[in-house]
This record gives C-alpha cells, sequence and structure tokens, in this order.
C-alpha cells in the first residue's frame, strides 16, 4: 500500500477511535453504536465497516491505544537515572494509570464482550500492547528496584495486573451502586484511581 494511501487509512481509524473514546466518556458500552460512531465522525457506517467489522473493534483498537500511551509512560519511568524508594516508585506509576482511565473502564466492564466480538489479529495486537506495558513494568521493577528477589517480581505483576482490572468501579461507583450501598450500611468513600494505586503498589513494592 502507498506510503499516502498507509497514512489516510491509519487517520480514518484514529478518527474513527477518537470519536467511539469521546461517546464512551458520557455513554454506556452498549449505547455506543456503529451509528452512534458513524453520527460523530465524516464517516457513514457503510464506510465504517472497511476498517473495522464490529464496535468492538473499535473499543479494542482503543484499548491498544491506551496500552500503547501507558507503556511509553512506564518506559519513561524506567529510564529515570539511579534508583527510587517505594514511596516515589509507586506514585510515578500511580500517576501514569490516573491518565488511562478509559483503559482501565474498559478492562473492568467490556473486555470480555469486547475480545469475543473482535477478530483474532485484532486481539493479536492489543495483546502485543499489552505484553509490551508488562515489559515496561518488569523493566522499571528491575531498575528502579534492583535488589527486589524475582519472586517478589513475579508477585507483583500477578496480583497488580488483576488488580487494574477491578480498580475503576472502585474509584467511579455510580449514583444507584452509592444508594444501594447507603441502604445496607457500607461506607464508600470518594476516592480516586491514583490513591488506590497508589496504596496498592507500596504493599507490593515493600
Amino acid at each position: 500500500m502507498p506510503k499516502a494511501s498507509e497514512e489516510r487509512t491509519a487517520a480514518r481509524r484514529d478518527e474513527i477511535i477518537a470519536a467511539c473514546e469521546k461517546l464512551y466518556e458520557t455513554m454506556g458500552f452498549r449505547d455506543v453504536t456503529i451509528k452512534e460512531i458513524g453520527a460523530a465522525t465524516s464517516f457513514s457506517r457503510p464506510t465504517i465497516y472497511n476498517y473495522f467489522e464490529t464496535k468492538e473493534e473499535i473499543f479494542l483498537a482503543l484499548l491498544t491505544k491506551e496500552y500503547a500511551a501507558w507503556a511509553d509512560e512506564l518506559a519513561e519511568i524506567a529510564a529515570s537515572k539511579g534508583t527510587m524508594d517505594c514511596n516515589t516508585l509507586a506514585s510515578k506509576i500511580a500517576g501514569s494509570l490516573s491518565h488511562r482511565e478509559v483503559m482501565l473502564k474498559i478492562m473492568a466492564m467490556n473486555l470480555y464482550e469486547v475480545e469475543e466480538n473482535s477478530r483474532i489479529e485484532c486481539l493479536r495486537d492489543f495483546k502485543e500492547s499489552f505484553f509490551r506495558a508488562a515489559n515496561e513494568m518488569e523493566s522499571c521493577l528491575r531498575k528502579l528496584r534492583p535488589e527486589m528477589p524475582e519472586e517478589d517480581r513475579n508477585r507483583f505483576r500477578y496480583t497488580f495486573f488483576p488488580f487494574m482490572n477491578g480498580v475503576y468501579p472502585y474509584a467511579h461507583p455510580t449514583c444507584k451502586q452509592c444508594e444501594a450501598m447507603d441502604m445496607v450500611g457500607i461506607c464508600h468513600p470518594s476516592t480516586s484511581v491514583y490513591e488506590l494505586a497508589y496504596y496498592c503498589l507500596i504493599k507490593l513494592l515493600k
């Protein structure tokens, strides 16, 4: 494919992904449809199907993009000079996640459906992006916490990444969820992705 055509294709895909992301800020997953995405772009629904076969593939492309951006942030942290104490490293990693709430929202609420309704090559691209982020996290631990035993790094990996899949709903409970918790006397203090991630990281890094 000529370079100009590749750039045009990439630009159109990016416009579709950006429209999906914008809609997802205020709409539920089931309410974000190909029709809604088309209305938010310069493309018709048939045109969108030239780039994505399902709306789930658009969400998966958005998730892939988010993980790639997070991997870039982790790489910047890993490139820091010297070592870091637990508090500093926890703060930097938690800060990197606080910019990735769309990623965390999809992972917590829609990942299974998104993966099931996407072509294998789209899923492969996502897994590559995820794997890169995991490797950059490993680089952070090896370089900035070199005294951390391999066993602890493995425990970190198999605790923190599953934790990420559930952190979004704790930081953003719905009004209905809060009402139900009030009815049964469950405390739900206001918190953030940063705070939840920071306290988890502190426990894992020490």
